[in-house]
């Protein structure tokens, strides 16, 4: 879809269009039928973008919620973009950082993709404006902050060569994507990460990889990991003049909000054997490294020293990881534990596993299981020595 396509798109013309295409979209017709059907009356390049436009949208109710049926998305702008709560949550503490709403403080978005990041800072009460490169995605972003009634600037522009002085704080999102494809690579960057470094000598806030490195985080800045769920969403850099601590770890979730931090961290934790009860902790508590944090709130230890397990001799109720109670310790040589298995009954398997080489759908395959019981196992080492686990998982 090009720009010329995209603006047809917002004429009452492709308004209609698009509300025809979604109704053919949701009832289920195949999309060649209906897109004949559009053809009819349209041109080509016009049939496609409603049927893209319907179907995006349908897609990005997982992200967007309701806010999805009013948007307009590219696929790749899809993709890329933030979950509305993980997304709300960060435009909240940018807002409160700039002295939202009362201040009304500024925020601009350097590469701001179809606006979602941008909405949810108009939405949290800050001014906002955007820049992208594309000017399909500045085209986009503009009309996605009309449709849900927010105010906002957005224009063609090349991020790295503004003065961004005016700005109370800078939010950038730096692609992640080579010609090989996604990229876990901070050097790889665009902009390139030298430039998310000068950026951090000032007033911004930077979305990164989850899977970036403790050591390539700059002196002074905090690194916030964020979960939704217990899905790693993304990891999010934090100048020095915003910064709270060192490391945090934030576990977003409908029920609501949770955090830990590096002061929430005695650092070491003895290593234990297993007891009565395992925890997993969060993704982004593991990113985080703030496991040794979960093992003293919950008056636990470590399973291995390299192992982001918890084991204690009590349960207790906690948001930073998943608990389990353990049955029982099962051989971890595949063949004893292929009969201790069949012994149980067990046909219906799930297998964890941190630590160890193991692919849990070829070694489900190769246990070939036939019995009407269904188990969890853990699959990991403890003090370095491989271990077998059958746990149930606690509610």
């Amino acid at each position: 879809m090009d720009v010329a396509t995209f603006r047809w798109l917002l004429t009452p013309a492709g308004q209609a269009a698009l509300a025809t295409a979604t109704q053919l979209y949701d009832e289920g017709l195949d999309p060649i039928r209906a897109g004949e059907r559009l053809r009819r009356t349209l041109d080509p390049d016009q049939a496609a973008a409603a049927m893209s436009q319907a179907s995006l949208r349908a897609a990005a109710r997982t992200k967007f919620g309701d806010d999805a049926a009013r948007m307009y998305f590219t696929a790749e702008g899809l993709e890329q973009s933030t979950r509305r709560e993980v997304a709300a949550h960060r435009a909240a503490r940018i807002a409160l950082a700039v002295g939202a709403p009362a201040r009304r403080g500024s925020v601009l978005d350097l590469g701001c993709g179809i606006g979602g990041d941008l909405a949810a800072l108009a939405r949290a009460g800050a001014t906002v404006a955007g820049v992208d490169l594309d000017p399909l995605r500045v085209a986009v972003a503009g009309a996605n902050l009309a449709a849900l009634g927010l105010p906002g600037a957005v224009q063609q522009a090349d991020g790295t060569t503004l003065d961004l002085s005016p700005f109370d704080v800078v939010f950038a999102d730096p692609a992640r994507r080579s010609a090989r494809g996604r990229t876990f690579d901070v050097d790889a960057y665009t902009p390139p990460w030298t430039f998310v470094e000068r950026l951090l000598t000032g007033s911004a806030v930077v979305k990164v990889a989850p899977g970036v490195p403790h050591d390539r985080v700059p002196s002074g800045v905090e690194a916030e990991w964020v979960s939704f769920t217990g899905e790693v969403k993304e990891a999010v850099l934090w100048s020095p003049d915003l910064a709270v601590v060192r490391r945090r770890a934030t576990l977003v979730a409908p029920q609501g909000l949770a955090t830990l931090t590096d002061e929430d961290d005695p650092g070491d934790a003895e290593v234990r054997p297993v007891g009565g009860y395992l925890y997993e902790p969060d993704g982004a508590v593991v990113r985080a490294g703030l496991v040794t944090a979960v093992a003293d709130r919950l008056d636990g230890g470590l399973l291995d020293e390299h192992i982001a397990y918890v084991t204690t001799d009590r349960p207790a109720a906690t948001p930073y990881a998943r608990g389990y109670e353990v049955l029982e310790t099962l051989p971890y040589q595949e063949k004893q534990l292929k009969a201790a298995l069949r012994d149980r009954g067990v046909g219906r398997l799930t297998i964890k596993k941190r630590g160890v080489a193991v692919v849990p759908e070829q070694l489900r395959k190769r246990l070939a299981l036939r019995g009407s019981e269904e188990a969890t196992i853990v699959l990991t080492r403890a003090a370095g020595k491989g271990t077998a686990l059958l746990v149930r998982p606690l509610p």
